[in-house]
């Protein structure tokens, strides 16, 4: 159960990352990297930051390359917020792949529909098809 604190910190890390990456991967086209979530710990020194990168395949690349800026990062990061946070939490970036799972369990379920397998008929599709 996290604090206000923690919840106060977490948002304005997550909007203030996702700002800098936005900043950071306009030149490049065709990336998309995005701050899914930021947890901190209980003694705000750690935060473990959550990244949705599109595309995918290049998820492993980037991630490596922003965990070796991340000193650059923290530094950009406590320019931002030096009014708000005394000490900047040390980043730990990991990758989201959320919606790759729900990707995956979409396409299992297609796969169970076209193997044969039906939605039941609810009460709303047998109005429409008696209409």
């Amino acid at each position: 159960m996290d604090s206000t604190r923690q919840n106060k910190i977490s948002r304005l890390i997550q909007k203030e990352l996702s700002d800098l990456f936005q900043k950071q991967t306009q030149g490049t086209h065709g990336v998309l990297v995005s701050v899914s979530s930021v947890r901190i710990s209980p003694d705000l020194s750690i935060a473990k930051v959550y990244l949705s990168i599109f595309p995918s395949e290049k998820s492993q690349e980037l991630l490596k390359n922003i965990s070796s800026n991340m000193r650059t990062i923290r530094y950009d990061l406590g320019q931002r917020v030096r009014h708000q946070l005394r000490i900047i939490p040390e980043l730990k970036f990991f990758a989201d792949d959320s919606l790759d799972y729900a990707e995956h369990i979409d396409n299992l379920i297609k796969e169970a529909k076209g193997d044969g397998y039906k939605t039941p008929e609810g009460p709303e599709e047998d109005y429409l098809n008696n209409r």
